[in-house]
């Protein structure tokens, strides 16, 4: 509303899933395969039952949400213009092009603990050049850093999602009213015609 005053803008909880309760859970796609058809279902609808023009509609993941949404577009589609990420441990795809949705953005911050959920391939690299004595500096140009748990790093250089600003507010702190993301996200949801304001790191 303070961004555009002008703008109808509505925004809606989605909770319909069994989140996983523990690490070893989250560390796994079932809960998020299984959440898709429910969240497909439920953006597919807002979309048949907006009355008027059509809305923009932007779909919004964090952390584990994000595994969600990834898994969900890339298997089951997603009646959405926008996509955004926020803290994700990667999005169950290689490339923002598996999602299928026209715009997917990405934001995770510079002390988010969530850089350092890396995939077990990784892991492995870790400590196989760690116990053979590689120098360190060459130990960290073998291993790719945006291999993260659950698959390419969407805020990273190669994943194709068009990363936004976030301050250092922690894993949990992109909501925060002080956080540049939480503007961002505002800006995404607007649609096209505030997306070059969207504040880039």
């Amino acid at each position: 509303a303070a961004l555009d005053p002008g703008q109808e803008t509505s925004a809606v909880l989605w909770l319909d899933y069994d989140a996983p309760d523990f690490l070893d859970d989250a560390a796994q796609l079932a809960s998020a395969r299984a959440a898709g058809p429910a969240l497909h279902d439920h953006v597919a609808g807002l979309r048949a039952t907006h009355e008027g023009p059509p809305a923009y509609q932007t779909v919004v993941g964090h952390s584990y949400g994000a595994v969600v949404i990834g898994v969900t577009a890339r298997d089951s589609g997603l009646a959405a213009d926008s996509v955004a990420f926020l803290g994700p441990p990667g999005v169950g795809a290689e490339t923002a092009r598996e999602l299928g949705v026209p715009t997917v953005w990405s934001s995770t911050s510079s002390d988010d603990v969530i850089r350092h959920a890396v995939s077990i391939e990784r892991l492995a690299a870790r400590l196989t050049l760690g116990i053979s004595g590689v120098p360190g500096i060459v130990a960290r140009s073998l291993i790719d850093d945006d291999d993260l748990w659950h698959g390419n790093d969407p805020s990273g250089d190669d994943f194709g999602a068009r990363v936004f600003a976030s301050d250092r507010h922690g894993h949990g702190g992109y909501w925060d009213t002080d956080n540049v993301a939480l503007d961002n996200l505002a800006r995404i949801a607007l649609g096209p015609e505030q997306h070059d304001a969207v504040t880039r790191p």
